[in-house]
């Protein structure tokens, strides 16, 4: 198989697409400080088993597309949780464990301090929570076990049982409602307030904000690791969007590096879940109904973080939406190697940055607008492997 040869029915990526180009106005408004992404790497690079995630070339997926670099950072490996999701929940849990202990106790402690166990009598009475659709709820679940909290996540009814089984590995009770995530998020805040447990959420809503910031914090991580890792500086960002969080951190990890002259930053989402395209065309967050489940999984969501729309509606340049028809067959291209870089696990949601630049090939009228060139060096960020080894299989196999 060859990147020429995927696609079926003979049909082009670019015309099988739904596209759509929108400039957006640049700000100095800035949700993520340089402190907050220097704590978080502080951090993170403590904790047992950290390595910076490999930044990967795709030669052969550059060469199709004509431009003078792809890289795609590996977030399968990520402390062995198989997600960039692994650097935000479990981080956010710290952080809130630390403010929750200050603000009973009136001492401030460090985050080494509850990694360590030293707080275990204050922890094991604390009950974290969180929905999902999986990747972030394995997170949430590895870090409440690693900080010696209870941990309850609420998944949706198209979760998979794969997902379920690796948050119960984790020490989670995890219960599934009859619903969509958005349903979900809306179910684990009201039992949340209910029982005084406390919500280690991805998405922010209302009010709810400073937690979903420690996340997002988390993934400046990827954005600084980036920026060591590179030898030059990137032209283009193209990035997934299920609520925002990733993309947000990310951007606002290069806008905080360059200012003015960061990345043109590209948005990819499903067209079962467009909330960023809607949103960004009315300027204010819309949600959408969810009327069909994308095969990318953690991409569908209908209503954007504001958080996440605090910097993207400042700084997102282009939007792309994709159908979920070519999601396998662009796995099955990173699994043979064929885009370059090797066998790559990319799993259903790292493929989407790929698939939209290959929309950018030469001669269309995309490729124009988002001003892809010979001298571009565009970031993907491969932000799952197979977090579900039987969903994957299946959708490897279903490539003729």
């Amino acid at each position: 198989m060859s990147i020429e040869s995927c696609f079926s029915d003979g049909v082009s990526l670019s015309d099988s697409c739904s596209t759509a180009v929108e400039k957006i106005g640049s700000s100095s408004q800035r949700v993520l400080s340089m402190d907050d992404a220097t704590a978080a790497l502080e951090e993170i690079s403590q904790w047992p088993n950290y390595q910076p995630t490999p930044l990967l070339k795709l030669d052969q997926l550059a060469q199709h597309v004509g431009c003078a670099e792809v890289l795609y950072k590996d977030e399968s490996l990520r402390f062995g949780l198989g997600s960039f999701k692994a650097l935000g929940g479990a981080y956010a849990v710290l952080r809130l464990v630390a403010h929750e202990y200050k603000a009973q106790h009136g001492k401030a402690v460090s985050l080494a301090t509850i990694r360590q166990g030293q707080l275990a009598d204050f922890t094991n009475a604390m009950t974290i929570t969180t929905a999902t659709d999986g990747n972030h709820g394995r997170s949430v679940a590895w870090g409440a076990r690693n900080a010696g909290c209870n941990c309850r996540i609420y998944i949706h009814r198209e979760v998979s049982e794969g997902r379920k089984q690796a948050m119960e590995a984790l020490g989670a009770a995890v219960i599934r409602i009859d619903g969509d995530y958005d349903e979900s998020v809306r179910h684990c805040a009201a039992e949340s307030a209910q029982n005084g447990w406390h919500v280690v959420s991805d998405t922010s809503y209302g009010d709810y904000m400073t937690v979903p910031r420690d996340v997002m914090a988390g993934y400046t991580v990827i954005g600084s690791e980036v920026l060591q890792q590179a030898d030059r500086p990137v032209t283009h960002l193209f990035v997934q969007v299920g609520v925002g969080g990733l993309a947000g951190a990310v951007a606002a990890r290069f806008w905080l590096e360059y200012n003015d002259q960061r990345p043109t930053i590209v948005l990819v989402e499903s067209t079962h879940a467009d909330c960023w395209l809607q949103s960004l065309r009315q300027q204010k967050p819309i949600a959408v109904s969810i009327d069909h489940e994308t095969v990318m999984a953690g991409l569908s969501c209908g209503e954007v973080s504001l958080l996440a729309w605090e910097i993207l509606s400042q700084c997102a340049d282009h939007v792309i939406t994709l159908p979920d028809h070519d999601v396998p067959p662009a796995m099955k291209l990173f699994a043979d190697g064929q885009m370059g870089g090797g066998s790559i696990e990319a799993g259903e949601c790292a493929v989407p940055g790929a698939l939209a630049l290959l929309c950018c090939e030469r001669g269309s009228a995309l490729r124009e607008s988002i001003a892809i060139g010979e001298d571009s060096r565009v970031l993907l960020l491969g932000c799952e492997g197979a977090t579900d080894p039987v969903v994957y299989k299946q959708l490897l196999e279903s490539v003729s």
